[in-house]
């Protein structure tokens, strides 16, 4: 069995991802779903509803469509009042959608005199699923930058997964393209403890756990930005671009495993599952070529909110596993009502559980304008990762595009170019 960080899925509006896949190779890895949302109906337990996208009909009226041809979870009123807020994104796009970061999806909710079953049904789930925050207390630039993709983009919301384990599937032809076709060596297990500088304040060095140190023409970080704060040289720590850094931090987040000795209610695809506790789920029997099984359900669910600070009343993070499967265990009994606490029904044969307490970088409001930019003040050091300063927030998408920009800053410096982005400026409340 293999046990993963996070239910990871790959979306249509993730380009650099899909060229990443083509690059390999390895297009045929990904296993694409029915286009269509699928939600729990919270008040109808063990129903679900889908938002169909058809085949064959352009964006946004595919979107269009299928809001328009769901009258489950949302009336023609709040299908009407849901739509003319959203006008300014339509006209502006991105300008307009960074101006929103400094607002909570709840306050630009509320200023937009959006219905609240339309936050309650759709913008929770949502928020939950994309960066494991409570509508309340995430950046409203999160919930618009998804919209506009599948608004604008026909195949953007359409889901793929992996066909099976990311260190085989994924990892594997990475590490092996980068040997073989960039000529370069990849090292695992061994891990950094210092990055040495010299006199000047660039990178002389990067000193390895084991005592030996390694030098190179440029210096590439992609840590998450919790593990960057506590690798950052004394000397750097004072400048105003690693300072801002501190405005950052990764959200905790939950991914739990279930086996079961039956199938539930199979699907194949992602389902919001609009649960307090509860992001999303998949079976992954259904799902994952790898993982196929006819006659037992291996469900992977994200529990999310799980601190205090991303909206839960419990901090999960420092529940025992047998405390979080218990709760799991109760809401999934609502989802599935006819499998699951009745006499006779499925047994949970085991589980797994894998706590992230430092995730992606928690998207609250105004934390955009302390991304930095992948080029830093050290004339030798550049970033990369998803909390960088790029369009796709923090992804897998994200991830990925961080480093194509890191890649050009490096390619540039090397040349003797100018950058052409520069080094993004450092908020005055920072400096």
């Amino acid at each position: 069995d293999w046990i993963e960080t996070g239910l990871h899925i790959f979306f249509g509006a993730y380009p650099n991802a899909m060229n990443l896949f083509a690059e390999l190779g390895i297009e045929d890895r990904l296993q694409w779903k029915e286009h269509s949302m699928t939600f729990a109906m919270k008040d109808s337990p063990g129903e679900f509803t889908k938002f169909k996208f058809p085949n064959g009909l352009p964006a946004p009226f595919n979107m269009a469509y299928a809001i328009l041809t769901n009258d489950k979870m949302l009336s023609w009123t709040d299908k009407l009042r849901t739509g003319a807020p959203l006008v300014p994104m339509l006209i502006s796009g991105q300008q307009y959608i960074d101006a929103q970061d400094e607002k909570s999806v709840e306050q630009w909710m509320r200023e937009n005199w959006m219905p609240k079953r339309v936050r309650d049904e759709l913008f929770i789930a949502m928020g939950k699923a994309l960066d494991f925050i409570d509508a309340d207390k995430l950046s409203m630039t999160v919930i618009l930058t998804a919209m506009n993709r599948f608004i604008n983009e026909t195949h953007g919301s359409k889901t793929a997964f992996l066909d099976g384990n990311q260190p085989d599937r994924l990892c594997a032809p990475m590490a092996e393209h980068i040997v073989k076709v960039g000529g370069g060596v990849v090292r695992v297990d061994a891990p950094m403890q210092e990055i040495l500088l010299a006199d000047d304040g660039s990178v002389a060095g990067v000193k390895m756990r084991d005592g030996e140190i390694l030098t190179a023409d440029h210096y590439v970080s992609a840590m998450p930005v919790d593990a960057l704060k506590l690798k950052l040289p004394e000397a750097w720590k004072s400048m105003p671009y690693f300072k801002q850094l501190r405005e950052l931090e990764g959200i905790p987040v939950i991914n739990v495993h279930l086996w079961f000795d039956r199938k539930l209610l199979p699907y194949d695809g992602l389902v919001f599952s609009r649960s307090p506790l509860l992001s999303v789920y998949a079976d992954m029997s259904e799902c994952c070529d790898e993982y196929s099984n006819p006659d037992r359900s291996m469900l992977e669910l994200v529990f999310a909110p799980c601190s205090k600070e991303a909206g839960s009343d419990v901090n999960w993070i420092a529940a025992s596993d047998d405390e979080i499967v218990d709760a799991t265990m109760n809401e999934l009994k609502t989802l599935f009502p006819n499998e699951l606490g009745i006499e006779g029904g499925a047994k949970l044969i085991k589980h797994a559980i894998v706590k992230t307490p430092r995730s992606v970088y928690a998207a609250v409001p105004g934390r955009n304008k302390f991304r930095p930019s992948q080029e830093t003040p050290i004339r030798n050091f550049t970033l990369a990762g998803d909390f960088t300063s790029q369009k796709f927030l923090g992804s897998m998408e994200g991830a990925i595009l961080s480093g194509k920009l890191s890649a050009m800053v490096v390619a540039d410096k090397l040349a003797g170019r100018p950058t052409p982005n520069g080094i993004k400026p450092v908020h005055e409340s920072i400096v």
